[in-house]
């Protein structure tokens, strides 16, 4: 089986050793829990909602049987409307799901320095998403790092330098959640005839 993890630089494993990455981690990860699958990189650093959907059509090769969704967070911090990124990961979940392929979006959320009304209508688009598109849903990609604090010094030690992308540790404690999600895309592939 083959999956596609489309995505910005928390996907292509930006600053990380090639091995240390989000998609070699997951890889490990599904194999010591038994599952035998082939995830492809598509993630590629600074890449926003617009970049994913324009090269959805050449990652979606015949091959693919699922899709991992993780885009937003470069739209999020160029202040791109909220609307038009919901209108690319849209398309992107629309266009896998007219190929039959079951998707898991990984959500974002905007910190709260845009204001109450871009944070809420940001952090709205995962969810309504998965729930109109009938996707699995991993309900935020720092989630796992912050274990509901919003003090950074909780997390500090498994971010780099940048405080932006996770290190070697921080990236092993989001695939330890992530993993069952990914799971679970698997299944529904496999019960999709894949």
């Amino acid at each position: 089986m083959t999956i596609a993890a489309l995505g910005d630089s928390l996907t292509a494993g930006y600053g990380l050793p090639p091995e240390e990455g989000l998609v070699p981690q997951l890889q490990a990860w599904l194999a010591a829990n038994g599952d035998e699958v082939t995830l492809i990189n598509a993630g590629v650093s600074g890449d926003t909602t617009a970049g994913g959907l324009s090269r959805l059509d050449w990652t979606l090769t015949p091959d693919v049987q699922a899709l991992i969704v993780t885009l937003g967070g470069n739209d999020m911090l160029r202040g791109v409307p909220p609307s038009a990124a919901r209108s690319n990961l849209e398309a992107i979940v629309k266009g896998a799901r007219e190929r039959g392929l079951p998707v898991l979006i990984v959500a974002m959320q905007a910190p709260g320095n845009y204001g109450p009304d871009y944070k809420a209508e940001f952090d709205a688009i995962y969810p309504e998403l998965a729930k109109s598109y009938e996707t699995l849903l991993f309900p935020g990609f720092f989630a796992p790092l912050t274990e509901g604090s919003a003090d950074p010094a909780r997390f500090q030690s498994l971010m780099q330098s940048d405080g932006i992308h996770p290190n070697a540790k921080g990236v092993a404690v989001i695939v330890a959640e992530l993993g069952p999600f990914v799971a679970a895309l698997i299944a529904s592939a496999r019960a999709a005839g894949g």
